[in-house]
């Protein structure tokens, strides 16, 4: 017998499962921040050296990755939901993005609907960059060297059919890479982008909310201004580009984007970090410098990875 009160079954009928659990995610945000001391971050001290050395340095721009996508649902689709929000948004309409993309994924990437997600975002000023070709999201360190080969053939022709160009970045899945990885991607043309900055919002099963976006940011993005005070980071174009990467299959972030980019905009502001004055970016060709310049060009070169992907991959 259903509990729910027959009063109320015309509203459960109207009432997709989708909106449920948007309902029931929005009541929680609302008690968690209740329950909080308010909504504004508060600036983070820094060292009066730190302070001195940043006197000199050019502002930050953000440079937005997405990685995994196209996203799978015909309907409420995750993609085509952050597309929608990068052209229309308070802060700056028009922003251009990197995706990462996965050109055969299963019912996906794979499908004319994927195609024609991928081939809107190069309508609409993207950029796209080299990911997977392979059915599933696979480790590139651990497919057959024949079949990594095939799988960079193919993603390389997927994206220049669509693209009208040969992608030249690539994110290797799980951040995961290692000489014998990272030569084929450069003998293939593609340097690999890392990130500064993750919303740690990868394919997740189940809870998809992110109770800690703003304190991760926060705390990322501070290690950040350390690296910039050292000179750490490329000014490209008058900017200093910070890479921030999120995932487009993921719902919780497509219906939250508006709001990470205002989290962003409030850590650089703690964290005593000016901003360009397009603090995104808007440009396809300003992109791609911005990106190639913050790639990796030496496979002995350190990777700072998000998360805990560093201490998983020095032990494999």
């Amino acid at each position: 017998m259903s509990s729910f009160p027959a009063s109320l079954s015309p509203l459960r009928n109207a009432i997709s499962p989708k909106q449920i659990r948007k309902i029931i995610s929005g009541l929680i945000v609302i008690f968690v921040t209740l329950g909080a001391t308010g909504c504004a971050i508060q600036p983070v001290p820094m060292s009066p050296q730190t302070a001195e050395r940043l006197k000199s340095q050019a502002p930050i721009r953000f440079l937005l990755t997405f990685d995994d996508g196209p996203a799978r649902p015909r309907t409420d689709n995750p993609t085509l939901s952050i597309l929608d929000t990068l052209a229309h948004n308070p802060l700056q309409p028009g922003i251009k993005a990197l995706f990462f993309v996965q050109t055969r994924s299963s019912n996906a990437g794979e499908t004319d609907f994927g195609r024609n997600m991928l081939r809107r975002e190069i309508d609409e000023g993207h950029l796209l960059g080299f990911h997977t070709a392979t059915p599933r999201h696979a480790n590139h360190r651990f497919l057959n060297p024949d079949i990594f080969e095939q799988s960079l053939n193919d993603g390389i022709a997927d994206i220049t059919s669509i693209q009208g160009s040969a992608p030249k970045l690539v994110r290797p899945p799980f951040w995961n890479y290692d000489k014998r990885t990272f030569d084929a991607y450069q003998q293939h043309g593609m340097h690999i982008l890392l990130t500064d900055l993750s919303a740690n919002d990868g394919k997740i099963y189940g809870f998809k909310a992110s109770l800690r976006r703003r304190s991760n940011m926060l705390h990322m993005l501070t290690d950040v201004r350390e690296r910039i005070a050292a000179g750490e980071l490329p000014t490209v174009d008058g900017n200093i580009p910070v890479v921030v990467t999120f995932h487009d299959i993921n719902s919780y972030t497509a219906d939250h984007m508006a709001e990470y980019l205002q989290i962003l905009m409030d850590c650089a502001r703690a964290v005593q970090l000016p901003t360009a004055a397009k603090p995104f970016y808007d440009d396809k060709a300003a992109l791609e410098r911005a990106a190639l310049a913050r790639s990796i060009r030496d496979s002995a070169q350190a990777a700072r990875l998000p998360g805990f992907w560093n201490w998983l991959w020095e032990r494999m």
